[in-house]
């Protein structure tokens, strides 16, 4: 996962989108550690894509887990897990869940706008 947020980071900064840098590592965060609790070990892969599309930054994290689509739920202050997505929802402009042939995929949309230089 740390692996994913600083390749999320640097891609970023490539792209000179370094003002979306904060939230979309946090997404990507969230995402990566979803994949890894909820499979416990039986998917297959996981992936992740990241691209800019128009004014638009899309975020995909997939995986071959099936059985199981992610919710978006409130968490009560006494659970210990349960606020990912509720995180996702906040800090980006759009999400969803697509099912694929074998497993899922979860995507974020974060609006880009461009930071003046001086």
């Amino acid at each position: 996962m740390a692996a994913a947020r600083r390749h999320v980071g640097e891609i970023l900064i490539e792209w000179r989108l370094s003002h979306l840098v904060e939230d979309t590592v946090l997404i990507t965060s969230e995402l990566t550690t979803n994949v890894v609790n909820h499979t416990k070990g039986t998917g297959d892969y996981f992936e992740l894509a990241l691209r800019r599309r128009d004014s638009v930054l899309v975020l995909e994290v997939s995986d071959s887990y099936q059985w199981q689509m992610p919710e978006l739920r409130k968490a009560t202050p006494e659970d210990l897990h349960g606020r990912g997505l509720f995180l996702v929802d906040a800090l980006a402009e759009s999400w969803g869940v697509r099912p694929r042939s074998t497993g899922k995929t979860v995507w974020a949309q974060l609006p880009v706008h461009t930071v003046e230089q001086p």
